[in-house]
């Protein structure tokens, strides 16, 4: 492997060479050749990839390879659509299953899932009977790559006298039409019958769902609804994503237009296992020689996974001297090239490079920009750094690792630059983890990393520029009124940031120090979380232990003080303390009336929960009868972020479909309201 990676290095750095200059300086840097990269993809990835200009997202949506968007940019039956519509707000980015107008709420790689929306079946009565029906069948399986997942769905039948089932996978041999059939029956005497959150055959029943599942047709019998329809005129029936759905009488008189969250399985399937898929490697998936093949477990076909140690940088510390040495021995080199002629300097710099991997063993560097599918980062000189931030004129931000600094670029974009003030190892290995992290994220809520300068003893980071500044002074240095519109918008938007980092990159990232001074504000209030100088990479289901706990004092999580043990669940923590500061308006460490000593906010808010209070606590401005339902549920999902135990903690993926949920609610409540007058 080493000796496949030396060679690929030694034609990277061969044609490493700037190929725009004005006025001598190298003022861009375009990015390494793409036939290079094309025959790099063949070494390391997992499945064999597609072109090097694809579209990698639909709005926050990430789209890795099999799936794509558009003509060579995914693998046959893995094509996604992506809708853009204009609100009067902003874009409104949909993704879809190409050729339906199914949406796509989430793609996974390592589990090999995907969360699409779907309708839900119907049948509506009146005094004669059957008046209108809805199978909800939907073709979303043209390539029959899909199964439906009977891990995560459940069948659920809700109702009075009704009876309803699925049919699947069309058999024309056998006694029945279909393969499968699986259903339950839910009855009810009145409507005094029915309780909420219980389904378990009274108005609701549910049931599990055997594997191999390919389409979704809801099949209905009927039975008498005589004295019922003053309060269940209809049936319903669908496939559901077992943790999404919570039975409620309301249920009984849902919109025949609903559609709810369901989970597919997807896989390979041109060949029934690998055995058969490895005889024909002409169309066999696992290309890459750090993949392996291993069987689908829910239908015929199979899957690729990454050999250990590849799924994500595996030696971050190594990718760092070797970028840091092989840029700084190039720039150092630049006058040697004038004067020497370009022939010597590129001897001389082949020959520390080989050096340089010899004493490393690493091309990890160049196989993680290969596998980001994002622009290549920009390097910059110190020279270009003082040009174009006017010598450092104009300060943005500080803390105790450096400032930061407005620049503008060349074709104008507004950058922020971050240089280190302190010189010390501790604060050089916090920018460097910064660099490694942020040059593999591509998120519309995490802060994009755009370039760095090399130069220094340590980086020197170019951002892009974000125009209204942290969390924490949007909410405690201005005084103006802020909507609970903005503020579910905010948790949102960085909630979804943090479920990305937790569960939709190759390799787990945990932030590790979140909280409202980390969180940057867009236009349009668009949350950005920023500063992973103490983020880690984390391999799947593992923990990372220390002896000198790092974070942010009112927001660390107080097990992880005590144990040591950095989890997903620790970010969850802070971020729990981050949605009751933006509903509270108070600090994390704030005083109460004259009181000089500072309360904990986190401590202050599970107190008033265990008084059954915990709205008092949130601003007065939001706080109105109107939205005392919607306060009560935010409250719920921060009391379950801050429990003191992280195993009962939800993940950040379930919190921020939580309140992606709420802001849903809180947008028909206001629909409503105006319809109302």
């Amino acid at each position: 492997m080493i000796t496949v990676l030396s060679m690929v290095v030694h034609h990277l750095l061969l044609f490493w060479i700037p190929n725009h200059q004005r006025d001598g300086k190298d003022i861009i840097r375009k990015p390494l050749s793409s036939s290079i990269f094309e025959s790099f993809l063949l070494v390391t990835s997992p499945i064999s990839s597609a072109q090097l200009n694809c579209n990698s997202s639909c709005g926050d949506l990430t789209i890795p390879y099999p799936f794509g968007i558009g003509t060579g940019c995914f693998r046959d039956g893995f094509e996604i659509t992506c809708q853009i519509s204009n609100t009067t707000t902003n874009k409104q980015y949909t993704a879809t299953l190409a050729g339906t107008t199914i949406p796509v709420l989430n793609l996974s790689l390592e589990v090999a899932e995907v969360q699409v929306q779907l309708p839900i079946g119907w049948q509506f009565y009146n005094k004669s009977g059957v008046e209108a029906s809805y199978s909800a069948e939907v073709n979303f399986n043209p390539k029959s790559i899909y199964r439906i997942s009977n891990t995560h769905n459940l069948l659920v039948v809700i109702g009075c006298n009704t009876l309803g089932y699925i049919e699947s996978q069309r058999d024309r041999n056998g006694v029945y039409s279909y393969d499968y059939y699986t259903g339950c029956v839910s009855f009810c005497n009145n409507s005094n019958s029915i309780i909420d959150g219980s389904c378990s055959g009274v108005g609701c029943c549910q049931v599990t769902i055997p594997s191999g599942l390919s389409d979704n047709l809801i099949t209905f019998s009927d039975y008498s609804h005589t004295g019922l329809l003053s309060f269940s005129r209809c049936d319903y029936s669908f496939l559901v994503d077992k943790d999404w759905f919570k039975f409620g009488k309301l249920n009984l008189t849902m919109s025949t237009n609903t559609s709810v969250p369901m989970w597919l399985n997807w896989a390979i399937r041109d060949n029934n296992n690998c055995t058969e898929a490895q005889k024909r490697p002409e169309s066999y998936g696992c290309r890459s020689t750090n993949s392996e093949c291993y069987d689908s477990v829910n239908g015929p076909g199979y899957l690729c996974k990454c050999l250990e140690g590849y799924q994500g940088i595996s030696a971050g510390t190594v990718i760092l001297f070797v970028i840091l040495s092989v840029i700084f021995m190039y720039q150092k080199r630049k006058i040697q090239r004038e004067l020497q002629g370009r022939d010597t300097f590129v001897k001389e710099l082949q020959s520390e490079r080989e050096t340089l991997f010899k004493r490393n063993e690493g091309l990890i560097l160049y196989e993680q920009l290969a596998k980001r599918k994002v622009e290549t980062m920009n390097f910059f000189t110190e020279e270009e750094l003082e040009t174009i931030t006017e010598n450092f004129a104009m300060v943005i931000g500080h803390g105790g690792q450096g400032m930061v600094y407005k620049g503008c670029l060349e074709d104008n974009r507004e950058v922020a630059v971050k240089k280190c003030i302190v010189d010390n190892e501790m604060i050089k290995e916090g920018f460097i983890n910064e660099l490694v992290i942020l040059s593999q994220i591509n998120h519309n809520n995490i802060v994009r990393l755009l370039g760095c300068c090399l130069q220094r003893d340590v980086p020197m980071l170019v951002y892009e520029y974000i125009p209204y500044g942290t969390l924490s002074s949007f909410l405690h240095e201005k005084q103006s009124d802020i909507s609970l519109e903005i503020r579910l918008q905010i948790c949102t938007h960085s909630a979804k940031a943090l479920a990305h980092l937790h569960s939709e990159t190759v390799q787990q990232i945990l932030h590790g120090d979140v909280k409202s001074t980390n969180i940057l504000l867009g236009d349009k209030c668009m949350a950005k979380v920023s500063d992973f100088g103490i983020s880690r990479f984390l391999p799947k289901d593992k923990t990372q232990v220390t002896n000198n706990p790092k974070g942010t004092f009112g927001y660390v999580d107080p097990e992880f003080v005590e144990s040591g043990r950095l989890t997903p669940k620790s970010d969850v923590y802070s971020f729990g303390v981050v949605i009751i500061e933006l509903f509270t308006r108070k600090e994390a460490r704030y005083k109460d009336g004259d009181n000089e000593l500072k309360l904990s906010l986190a401590d202050q808010f599970r107190l008033t929960t265990r008084q059954n209070n915990a709205v008092a606590m949130f601003d007065p401005k939001i706080a109105t009868e109107e939205n005392q339902k919607l306060l009560v549920k935010v409250a719920k999902i921060a009391e379950k972020c801050l429990r003191l135990t992280g195993e009962e903690r939800p993940t950040m993926a379930k919190v921020a479909e939580d309140l992606k949920g709420l802001e849903t609610e809180l947008e028909a409540m206001r629909d409503e309201t105006c319809d109302d007058s």
